[in-house]
């Protein structure tokens, strides 16, 4: 039997390679070993994501965390090569842009195992996000490149990927997947409507994370003055990051909208299927903003997902107050048709259809 390894750290990898895992362990083609190098480490952050969404627990946790970039990124390469080492794989297959897809693929690549890159081909164009240069240099050394949208394909064609021995294939967004199967079963889990007392489409959900914005005390206060200017008129529920929250704490920086712990995948979804609209500068949480009919609006200068923006489904505002208060203000009394099929269907089978055609099964 084939083997793969699939290196996980962050909580929207948590939720992509559910739907993967769930068809790889169905089929019974392919043994998965999973490694999580505890890049999100805390409960609520990691555990619950295993937990609730039935994947199965990784066979090796390398507990990597609270360090900076270089020494993060080091230990998990260190880590994650005598896994290999150990288990010998045909091919290691990673998501998205964190410290721990740049760690897994740099790893594999040196001990000549194939690579595969799911949702590649995303792009900022801001060099200052780290999450950009793990992409790019990612998508460099990856032997299949799975790419959520036309323009993900765009942007590989353009650096030369055409002239490269590296195979590209439209797969479509996976979590797209994960939205549609979870939501049959969230509001059956999960409570948190009734327990925050919340009341449906009146709330602003918001998520604030991104080391641009948390780092620059300057964003981080022009984006929550904005929320709270906002609160004033609407419920805002912001479920707190920890490195947001020892920041705002170390500064001393106090805000009167409802700010609660981290929370697992179907309070989230419960909280999306429920809310108004979404403020956020997570890119995943745009997109499931939009798999749930609800405009975003995105405290970044830049997106990896242009297809919201050009299709009226999100608004970009950076850090700027004013820009949120306008783009809440224009959002809430619109009505759009979301329907238009921007992330595909079926995506865990189709990246699954490319392993095996890899793998040559």
């Amino acid at each position: 039997m084939k083997k793969i390894i699939t290196v996980l750290g962050a909580r929207p990898q948590f939720v992509k390679a559910a739907v993967l895992s769930r068809i790889i362990a169905d089929r019974g083609e392919i043994e998965e070993i999973i490694v999580h190098t505890g890049q999100h480490f805390d409960t609520n952050m990691s555990e619950v994501f295993f937990t609730e969404m039935d994947i199965p627990k990784p066979k090796y946790n390398l507990n990597i965390n609270g360090l900076g970039h270089g020494a993060m990124t080091g230990q998990m390469l260190e880590k994650i090569e005598k896994v290999l080492i150990d288990e010998k794989p045909d091919a290691i297959v990673i998501y998205g842009d964190t410290n721990s897809t740049i760690a897994g693929a740099l790893a594999a690549k040196k001990l000549n195992i194939k690579v595969v890159h799911i949702e590649a081909g995303l792009r900022s164009y801001n060099m200052q996000m780290p999450e950009e240069i793990n992409r790019i240099l990612t998508d460099r050394i990856s032997d299949l490149l799975l790419c959520p949208t036309d323009t993900a394909i765009k942007n590989l064609q353009k650096e030369g990927f055409d002239n490269m021995d590296i195979k590209i294939v439209k797969c479509g967004d996976i979590m797209k997947d994960a939205v549609d199967f979870y939501s049959k079963i969230s509001a059956a889990r999960s409570s948190i409507i009734s327990d925050l007392q919340l009341k449906g489409n009146d709330f602003i959900l918001t998520t604030i994370h991104r080391q641009e914005n948390t780092d620059d005390l300057q964003k981080l206060k022009s984006i929550f003055e904005g929320l709270e200017t906002i609160s004033k008129e609407i419920e805002v529920v912001l479920p707190l990051h920890p490195r947001t929250r020892n920041i705002l704490k170390n500064n001393k920086l106090n805000y009167n909208f409802k700010m609660i712990e981290p929370v697992g995948y179907f309070n989230m979804l419960e909280l999306l299927k429920n809310c108004k609209m979404v403020v956020t500068d997570s890119g995943g949480l745009q997109k499931e903003a939009f798999f749930n009919k609800k405009h975003c609006i995105i405290a970044r200068e830049e997106t990896e997902w242009v297809e919201l923006v050009e299709n009226g489904f999100a608004t970009i505002i950076g850090s700027d107050k004013q820009k949120m208060i306008n783009a809440y203000e224009k959002y809430k009394s619109i009505n759009t048709n979301f329907s238009i099929d921007l992330y595909g269907k079926d995506v865990g089978q189709k990246i699954y259809n490319e392993l095996k055609k890899m793998l040559m099964l």
